[in-house]
């Protein structure tokens, strides 16, 4: 089923998108783009906890969906084409949720935070 997934939108998806909780964190953000978030807001609207939110918000803010200020995070594309992109995203998903779900749980589990260890900190 996740093969119904548009080829963009699948790239998209293997490219960005970790889990379904990241995915509902970015279109929470999204819809509501004037509002500031924090770990502890977002994270009774995830059912999940606010270091689980927290990661959420780092990896969306660094690949370029949020920006962080005065202590939280707010939906700001870097990208004209990342917008574009998430929209698409965000109107065929709520009619196809179990064809993108399948395509999330498919990845590699952990390949991005193994990626991540071999990155050079800027603070080393």
């Amino acid at each position: 089923m996740p093969d119904s997934v548009p080829a963009e939108l699948r790239a998209f998806v293997l490219r960005y998108i970790d889990s379904v909780g990241a995915l509902e964190a970015l279109l929470i953000m999204r819809a509501a783009p004037a509002t500031r978030w924090t770990p502890e807001n977002l994270a009774p609207r995830l059912y999940t906890t606010p270091d689980e939110a927290r990661g959420f918000l780092a990896r969306l803010a660094e690949d370029g969906f949020l920006a962080e200020e005065a202590g939280g995070f707010q939906f700001r594309c870097a990208a004209p084409e990342l917008e574009r992109s998430l929209d698409a995203l965000a109107a065929f998903y709520p009619h196809n949720l179990i064809a993108v779900t399948n395509l999330i749980h498919s990845r590699p589990r952990r390949i991005r935070e193994f990626a991540d260890a071999f990155k050079l900190k800027k603070d080393r």
